[in-house]
């Protein structure tokens, strides 16, 4: 399998552009250390460090909906959380580690690893109703697991792509 550097992403709610257009799948790159260590010296970022968070997105973001310069002005008119979710995103693509569950499957002893996600949507991944699973589970079974949770599994389907799940 290739290594992948773009992810594509659907943000919760979207952004609206002056003209009201709404663009909600966007691709995101992963990071270089240029991307992280330029925007170090932009006058924004030294005024006010929270900044280099739009700096930052707007680097890695390729595309949202029709826009293809994602401009920390566009960034800046995100709701909050849509600007949460691309940060999340944004740390999950470019860490290794992986927020993850230890789980059985209590009809047939399947033992696997549950990826948690956010709860917008990223190509590939499950829909919405697993991640409400998983945050039911995260929350009944706080702290490090030693025994994995019984989670009902179902024979996972091939991945046709950029396809979206249903």
């Amino acid at each position: 399998m290739p290594f992948q550097t773009e992810f594509s992403f659907t943000l919760p709610r979207g952004y609206v552009d002056p003209d009201g257009n709404l663009h909600r799948e966007g691709v995101m790159r992963l990071a270089t250390a240029a991307d992280e260590i330029l925007p170090m010296k932009d006058p924004r970022v030294q005024a006010n460090p929270a900044y280099l968070t739009a700096i930052l997105l707007s680097r890695v973001v390729t595309r949202l909906g029709r826009i293809e310069s994602v401009t920390t002005r566009v960034v800046e008119n995100l709701f909050a959380s849509d600007l949460a979710y691309l940060q999340e995103l944004y740390c999950r693509i470019n860490d290794e580690r992986t927020a993850s569950v230890k789980a059985v499957c209590p009809k047939c002893g399947h033992r696997f690893e549950v990826e948690a996600i956010h709860r917008g949507e990223v190509t590939g991944y499950p829909s919405e109703g697993f991640y409400d699973e998983m945050v039911r589970l995260s929350t009944s079974h706080p702290g490090e697991q030693s025994e994995p949770l019984p989670y009902p599994h179902r024979t996972p389907r091939p991945d046709p792509g950029n396809a979206r799940d249903p």
